[in-house]
């Protein structure tokens, strides 16, 4: 009992997404029941989760998941992000020859491999909930069929996402064979040398699969030298399943991160930090520099996570609670301050014409000043530029390198980060001081409008008032 209970959130959510899958059979292309009762189901599940924060830690399924602050804060951001999501997509959705009803339930599967995978707490568990959501956003690449660029982006995804399932699994192999258990915390103490079995030989074993292990997480983040997928795929999807990708998925990769490394390889601490700072250094420079010389706006901003996910493990490297909490409140105000500036690139666009130039975004401050104002604030905060809360964020990771001696890392982030203000600086001046190049009209539906403002507003006072994300951060790893 105490087993299903820890799991409401979940149950409650892959059967509801059964049974709208079902709905979705009986119900005309342009109705909206899909869309509504998939907005319920994640409302209701978000309630859920919120009712678990605050909880003792409570681990069940024999030790394979486990509910603590960590995992009840990560899933309530996903659902949240998650609704913004489903909310900008509508319309976009429903103007374009793309499976309207399969797009929503397989988010809503998306989101139920994200939920597993922030509360897992065994290697299987982990890549039960992975392959969940890789299979789900695979199927939402290619949803536009009519489309050769989708299909292409999709063929590469899946590619390359299986090489990198793979490789973890193989990882994952090699741990078991070191270690004789696939529970995170077991390997935790087998590691850590409270158990007479582990010899050098197998303590050789276990870090030649924690290579394997940051080579399939790589990938699955996009971090440099893995990170091949994700132009392609953030340009050749459509905007709304490109928007998914960039925003929730990120969290989970963080948990999975944490739950992997930190949870159950904290002990090889010195061989993954090293990794881990080598590919943040990486991607930092690559994706900064390539993303200014892009013209198309969902490329771009595939070159700008690149560049974050270096920011993200910047705080990881530290292997301290603040290093780990400020990379969990990177992760989080990274994901809905993307979710701002896709939902902006969602109302621009309209039935025939796609709004991926960043010509497109030209005088949009004349056409509609809310909508360029959301995504300018977008564009300071992922910049870093005060007082947006990307500005806080930063300088948290930043922090966090300094403290564990990476000063290195620390000072080639600050120089990143001038060069990428460029690039995020420009849309800003496409919008207020150039002429449009599009005159039509752009007036999003009424609730849009409101969500946007909402985000936007979210992501100034933020930056103004970070405690009250911060706090949750710290708690987790406290």
């Amino acid at each position: 009992m105490d087993n299903l209970q820890i799991a409401t959130p979940e149950i409650f959510l892959l059967a509801a997404t059964c049974a709208v899958l079902v709905v979705g059979l009986f119900t005309q292309a342009k109705s909206n029941t899909v869309y509504w009762l998939s907005q319920l189901t994640l409302v209701i599940t978000l309630i859920m989760s919120l009712t678990q924060i605050g909880d003792d830690a409570t681990t069940g399924f024999s030790g394979a998941y486990t509910v603590d602050s960590l995992s009840a804060s990560l899933k309530s951001w996903v659902l949240i992000i998650a609704i913004g999501i489903f909310l900008y997509s509508r319309d976009y959705v429903g103007s374009r020859k793309i499976a309207r009803s399969e797009y929503f339930v397989l988010g809503l599967f998306a989101v139920s491999g994200m939920m597993i995978m922030v509360s897992a707490t065994h290697m299987l568990t982990v890549y039960l909930g992975l392959e969940l959501l890789a299979l789900s956003q695979y199927a939402m690449v290619a949803l536009h069929r009519d489309n050769s660029e989708a299909s292409e982006a999709a063929m590469k995804y899946f590619v390359l996402g299986a090489l990198a399932s793979g490789m973890l699994l193989y990882g994952m192999s090699m741990i078991y064979g070191a270690t004789g258990s696939l529970n995170l915390n077991v390997i935790g103490d087998i590691l850590a040398g409270n158990s007479e079995s582990m010899s050098a030989e197998r303590t050789i074993g276990a870090r030649f699969g924690l290579t394997f292990l940051i080579v399939g997480i790589a990938f699955k983040l996009g971090a440099v030298p893995f990170h091949m997928w994700v132009p392609d795929v953030y340009e050749g999807a459509p905007t709304s399943v490109t928007m998914f990708i960039s925003t929730a998925p990120k969290i989970a990769a963080f948990a999975m991160l944490i739950r992997l490394l930190v949870g159950g390889l904290e002990t090889l601490h010195a061989d993954w930090q090293q990794m881990l700072a080598i590919m943040a250094a990486l991607s930092m420079v690559v994706g900064n520099l390539i993303a200014i010389a892009q013209t198309n706006i969902k490329r771009m901003l595939a070159y700008s996570t690149i560049s974050h996910v270096g920011f993200l493990l910047m705080g990881i490297v530290g292997t301290t609670a603040e290093g780990y909490s400020a990379s969990m409140f990177y992760a989080i105000t990274y994901a809905f301050t993307t979710l701002a500036a896709f939902g902006v690139l969602l109302a621009v666009s309209r039935e025939g014409f796609e709004a991926d130039q960043l010509s497109d975004l030209a005088g949009l401050g004349k056409r509609n000043v809310l909508l360029a104002t959301v995504m300018m604030l977008a564009m300071i905060s992922l910049a870093g530029v005060p007082p947006a809360v990307g500005f806080y964020a930063k300088l948290s990771v930043l922090q966090a390198a300094v403290g564990a001696g990476f000063t290195w890392l620390a000072i080639l982030g600050v120089i990143m980060s001038v060069i990428g203000a460029f690039y995020y600086l420009r849309i800003i001046k496409l919008m207020f001081f150039d002429d449009p190049t599009d005159t039509a009209e752009v007036r999003p539906a009424g609730d849009v409008s409101a969500v946007l403002a909402i985000n936007g507003a979210a992501v100034l006072a933020l930056g103004i008032a970070p405690g009250i994300i911060m706090s949750a951060c710290i708690a987790a790893f406290g």
